[in-house]
């Protein structure tokens, strides 16, 4: 027990220069950055006292030997005990933001009064329940990636750590002439939908930039950030995901996330291709009842020979990636032949059709693929004719193993190794 202890500290100070030093939590301070961060200083995430807060939880549960004390069933229930606290905490904070929101209360304080009492009960239950469930799920998770081949004499290096944690979002920031992220940078979990707005107005004026503020799921720090939720299938994958991060950073894939945008897509799918097979397998092993059949794919509708009034005719379900996966390459085109105007144009339109489908985006911009493109785990999507993910998947079907892919692809440092690797 000491002895895991006493790695996860070493670890942990390991990680905390590394960050300081690669700037991998954040972008480095570049130029360009330096420009956006005039805007943000003042409401921008402190992750050196969030990191120093969650070590101490970790610590302390580590020196709890939870959850080596338990057995399979009793880890099970307090995992699920946490879950169900996890979702009245939502729900009751959903109240409290509808109360807040609602111009016709005047005082809110005292409307609200009840419901922040309970409120405060339930965080005090979920402090009580979160070090223990963590500590249960960050063990699980281990003894996959130990048979996975993942690990040094069956420990993780780094040590699974992650705490769940309302996150910070994002500000993503991309020349209007291109798609490229060139600034990523944490700011407060609790701006408001107009203070969202205003920032990116303010940086897109001062600029002349495409800015979009994004929530995101989890942050490869350390101990890794995990956004607060119910679903523990997602929950274990996010779990693997960050991991993988931490794991790449002590290596020239993660070191050089930053360098170029190809390394951070590379980086982005290998966690999460990686982090999925891992959660998956948690899954499986730990908890099965929660396996959900894989839906089988929507046949064709054919038309029937009566001509019937074409909005009574069954319609094919909206497919968001294929619809993405043509914006982005329709984008892309238009912002190659210098026409900027014209592709911020279609990316409205298209936005509005996502809308109609049921799909509540906010914005597409370039910022908006210049983050989501990095996640191409999958074919399509936002990624759209980006080569650098489709060439991270070759790597994973050629591979022998998991633990095959991750540790070749983490000691490259140039995309040119990757196609070499795949070529």
């Amino acid at each position: 027990m000491i002895q895991r202890i006493t790695r996860g500290l070493e670890i942990t100070l390991a990680l905390l220069i590394l960050g300081f030093v690669s700037g991998y939590s954040n972008p480095s301070l570049t130029h360009p950055i330096e420009k956006v961060r005039a805007f943000t200083r003042q409401i921008e995430f402190d992750y050196v006292e969030w990191m120093s807060n969650a070590a101490v939880i970790k610590i302390r549960a580590a020196s709890a030997g939870i959850p080596y004390t338990l057995g399979h069933e009793s880890q099970k229930e307090i995992v699920s005990a946490h879950l169900r606290v996890t979702q009245l905490v939502l729900e009751k904070e959903y109240q409290l933001a509808q109360i807040y929101a609602d111009a016709e209360v005047t005082d809110k304080e005292l409307a609200s009064e009840s419901l922040r009492a309970e409120l405060d009960k339930l965080y005090a239950r979920q402090r009580e329940l979160a070090p223990l469930a963590e500590a249960i799920l960050q063990e699980q998770v281990s003894q996959v990636l130990a048979e996975v081949g993942l690990t040094a004499v069956g420990q993780p290096v780094p040590n699974v750590w992650y705490h769940s944690t309302p996150l910070p979002m994002a500000l993503i920031v991309s020349p209007r002439d291109r798609i490229e992220q060139v600034a990523n940078i944490s700011v407060d979990t609790n701006l408001t939908l107009d203070e969202q707005a205003q920032l990116e107005s303010n940086v897109d004026q001062g600029l002349n930039s495409s800015s979009l503020i994004v929530n995101i799921g989890g942050v490869g720090v350390y101990p890794t950030m995990v956004m607060r939720t119910t679903d523990l299938n997602w929950t274990l994958s996010t779990i693997a995901h960050e991991w993988i991060h931490n794991y790449l950073t002590l290596r020239p894939l993660g070191f050089s996330y930053n360098e170029t945008p190809e390394l951070r897509t590379m980086n982005e799918t290998t966690a999460s291709i990686a982090g999925d097979e891992i959660g998956a397998l948690v899954v499986q092993r730990f908890y099965p009842e929660r396996l959900t059949a894989s839906l089988s794919s929507p046949g064709l509708v054919s038309l029937p020979t009566n001509h019937p009034n074409p909005a009574d005719l069954p319609r094919p379900p909206f497919d968001f990636r294929a619809q993405m996966h043509e914006t982005r390459i329709t984008a892309d085109a238009l912002l190659a032949e210098g026409k900027i105007e014209e592709a911020e144009a279609y990316m409205e339109e298209r936005r509005l059709v996502f809308l109609q489908n049921g799909y509540l985006l906010r914005k597409i911009n370039q910022a908006y693929f210049a983050f989501h493109g990095a996640y191409a785990d999958s074919p399509g999507g936002a990624a759209g004719e980006d080569p650098v993910g489709p060439a991270v998947r070759t790597l994973r079907e050629q591979s022998e193993s998991l633990a095959d892919f991750v540790n070749t692809i983490s000691w490259m440092w140039k995309f040119e190794h990757l196609q070499k690797a795949v070529d």
